[in-house]
Parts: structure tokens; C-alpha cells; sequence
């Protein structure tokens, strides 16, 4: 091993994260090692304050400090607008391209058979009770277009079928199988704004 015990262990840890190789890892874990010693116990309190202390939102399941995320609790978004999305990495994307004013649910997963996740393990009771309680609301379904991403739109829209829920999904000039967090702004601002109403 040609690192210190430590230091090796600090870059199996940035080694941890998603696309963060061993040359990155190192760079990251050397340039901590010169941080001033406050910013260091800085970062480790904020590492364990965001573990301890950053929960679900209990209306949308985005990230919050609070019981309501910030979205939730802005007066002036439009509650019967509801962007429906798998996880709340997504949400950040469309609150950075900024032209979107309603609110969202996240489900927390998508439906797929093969792994053995049906309609009962993702965040739909509450989108379904949410909407129970709108005057002609609007789902935007913003799924990524893969096998689990389809068979999750065809069963949302199964649910609200026969209820007065306007449901459109992205126009997918898309790419297949894009994640939706991956997306520039422009692409993903455009989907939002020609979005499609699902057809019958």
C-alpha cells in the first residue's frame, strides 16, 4: 500500500461517491488533508447534521430541514400543478432551470416487476390522496422513458382515469433512458413547457 492507513481510508470514502475514481478520490482526500482544522471539523459536523437532520418532506418527499419542504410552503405555487418524479435529485433540475411554478411529488422509485417493486412500494398512496383534495388538478409525469419509467405512467394514469385529473407527461425530444437530473436546463426547460397530455 503505498498511501498511510488514513489517508487510504479518506479515499475509499470519496471513492464512494458516484463517478469519483481513484485519481479524484485522491485529489479529494489531499486537498481536505489542507483545509484550515476549522473548516475540516466544519465539513465533518455538516456531513453528520445532513445525515442526522435532513428528512422527507411529509406532503412531497423532497429533502427538507423541516416537516415541510420549501416548495410545499411557498404560497404562491400552484398546488393543483404536481410534477410527479422518481426521485428528488430531479426536483433540484427543475427548480435550477427556474420556469416552473407548481409543486411535486416524488415516488421514490419506479414500478418494475423484474425486481420485484409493485405500485405498493413507491410513494403513490399519498400522490393519490393529495389529489383527492384539488380542484382540477394537473400530473405532469416527468419518468424517465425506459421499461419501468412507461409501466409507471400507464399505471398512474389507470388510477386517475376515471377521475377529473389531467394527466401530460415530457415532450420527449429526450434522449431513451435519460435521467431527468442528467438533463441541461434548456432540454428540460422546453420538455416542461411542450409537455403532452397523455392520450386516452
Amino acid at each position: 500500500m503505498i498511501y498511510p492507513d488514513l489517508l487510504q481510508k479518506l479515499i475509499d470514502y470519496f471513492k464512494k461517491y458516484p463517478t469519483v475514481g481513484e485519481k479524484s478520490a485522491e485529489r479529494m482526500a489531499l486537498a481536505t488533508l489542507n483545509l484550515k482544522d476549522e473548516e475540516v471539523k466544519d465539513f465533518a459536523k455538516t456531513l453528520l447534521d445532513s445525515k442526522e437532520k435532513l428528512k422527507k418532506c411529509s406532503i412531497c418527499g423532497n429533502l427538507t430541514e423541516n416537516e415541510i419542504c420549501n416548495v410545499c410552503a411557498d404560497s404562491n405555487r400552484n398546488k393543483n400543478l404536481i410534477c410527479v418524479i422518481e426521485d428528488y435529485k430531479s426536483v433540484f433540475s427543475f427548480e435550477k432551470a427556474g420556469k416552473y411554478n407548481g409543486v411535486y411529488h416524488i415516488l421514490n422509485g419506479l414500478i418494475s416487476p423484474m425486481d420485484s417493486i409493485g405500485p405498493e412500494d413507491i410513494n403513490l398512496s399519498s400522490l393519490i390522496k393529495r389529489v383527492e383534495n384539488l380542484e382540477n388538478p394537473e400530473l405532469i409525469l416527468a419518468l424517465k422513458s425506459s421499461i419501468e419509467g412507461e409501466t409507471t405512467t400507464l399505471y398512474i394514469k389507470k388510477i386517475f382515469e376515471k377521475k377529473n385529473v389531467k394527466i401530460s407527461r415530457l415532450s420527449y425530444g429526450i434522449p431513451m433512458g435519460a435521467e431527468i437530473d442528467y438533463l441541461d436546463i434548456i432540454t428540460l426547460d422546453k420538455a416542461l413547457e411542450d409537455r403532452k397530455t397523455i392520450s386516452e
